[in-house]
């Protein structure tokens, strides 16, 4: 590598990573991110219905009685009082009041009063158990012999387990989990290009208006200057992207194993995405295509954005020009979250081979299966493309930094481009 280029990268590296903002961001996010993903299966474990003490007032005589508290919510019929009465009471958390009509018409005779907001369990726990005294007053009052037993034999509870034959081994898989990586490394390229991007942008025009370009362009190629700061900023992405993958490898492989013991008995796709998520081989591919997707859309991306930083001199001018750069981006997000419908589709197949939307594309689509040739067909186009858009950035950007006092326009910048 040459000398220069390797100091412009240790300064645009070194710069960046020794900030507090890194280090922190570096650090907590990935927290964030195990958080998320294990967000699912500690709700499922924690989640219940609050402490209350619930007044009950029925006319209709049919209801009260049968309620069956918790651990949590009790019920205590209220005989002979009216609501007006039993709300001047401190002894209760909420009042339920049911009408005379209830069992023909519950929608209309129930009404649930509490001291404040209730939670959502609560309400749900309240709701249920009205609804099992009333289907079995129906079953009753129907006349039809074994009504109960006749409907739970028609009655069908399906949990499909859904394995993958494209590994060498049946692999238990979730729509779940794969909507949700696919939208996680989206959301994370997306972010990693544009914040990273426009780091390389702003940098260029805060050097260019205090004329440190055109001393340094004395010594060194204004190619190798762009290139430094380039893979300078690019390795900072890769830093973190790196910390980031270990950090979330070390928690898929003992964190994920202990929620599956904890929530052993739960529904088959909740079993199922945790068990993947526990999978460090699988977890381990799909972070290094991550990081392979993240290289060469920061190159593609971040080659333009240092085009544009070199051919303005602020950020107003700059935004005009950006339009180039965050449309495919913006583009290639939105398509990226219609792939969970059909990750096969023809319009998800081909923008995954387009360098401009290749790397959420592609991401969004590897958890679903897809065949191994595309991925890594997708991966050479993409770096083929990235390495045509540097040569073609570094075209505007030897003219472009020697520039000051025009708006340039695209067609400004094809003819820089053309320039021997």
């Amino acid at each position: 590598m040459n000398s220069a280029l390797k100091i412009i990268v240790a300064r645009e590296y070194l710069e960046r990573v020794k900030r507090k903002s890194f280090i922190i961001s570096t650090i907590l996010m990935p927290l964030f991110m195990v958080a998320m993903m294990a967000a699912p299966t500690l709700i499922m474990l924690l989640s219940g219905p609050e402490e209350c003490k619930i007044g009950v007032i029925d006319d209709s005589g049919k209801i009260a009685q049968t309620l069956q508290g918790c651990d949590e919510i009790s019920f205590t019929p209220l005989l002979n009082q009216t609501f007006e009465q039993a709300k001047e009471s401190d002894e209760f958390d909420a009042f339920l009041v049911i009408g005379r009509d209830v069992v023909a018409n519950p929608n209309t005779s129930i009404t649930f009063y509490t001291q404040g907001s209730p939670s959502i369990q609560t309400e749900q726990f309240v709701a249920s158990q009205i609804e099992s005294t009333i289907e079995n007053i129906r079953i009753n009052n129907s006349g039809v012999e074994n009504l109960r037993e006749i409907m739970k034999n028609v009655k069908v509870d399906v949990e499909m387990q859904t394995y993958r034959l494209d590994q060498e081994e049946e692999t238990a898989t979730s729509s779940m989990l794969s909507y949700a990586l696919g939208f996680l490394a989206t959301f994370v390229l997306y972010m990693f290009i544009m914040l990273y991007g426009n780091m390389v942008m702003n940098s260029i025009i805060e050097e260019k208006n205090n004329r440190v370009l055109e001393l340094v362009v004395t010594s060194v190629n204004p190619s190798w200057l762009m290139m430094g700061k380039i893979i300078g900023v690019g390795l900072v992405a890769l830093t973190q992207m790196l910390v980031w993958a270990a950090i979330i490898l070390v928690c898929s492989g003992w964190l994920m194993p202990a929620l599956t013991s904890m929530a052993s008995g739960g529904d088959a796709s909740m079993m199922a995405a945790i068990g993947q998520l526990s999978d460090v081989g699988f977890m381990g591919q799909y972070m290094l295509f991550l990081i392979l997707f993240l290289i060469g859309g920061y190159f593609f991306y971040a080659s333009i954005y240092a085009a544009i930083g070199s051919a303005v001199d602020n950020l107003q001018d700059a935004s005009q020009l950006q339009t180039v750069a965050v449309l495919p981006i913006i583009l290639a997000f939105v398509i990226s979250m219609t792939v969970v419908n059909d990750p096969n589709s023809s319009l998800a197949m081909w923008t995954s081979f387009i360098p401009f939307t290749s790397p959420m594309v592609m991401m969004a689509r590897m958890p679903f299966g897809i065949d191994t040739w595309q991925t890594i067909l997708s991966i050479v186009i993409l770096y083929v493309g990235f390495i045509g858009m540097v040569w073609v950035a570094a075209k505007i950007y030897r003219v472009g930094i020697f520039m000051y006092g025009k708006k340039p326009t695209y067609k400004d910048l094809m003819r820089w481009v053309r320039y021997k």
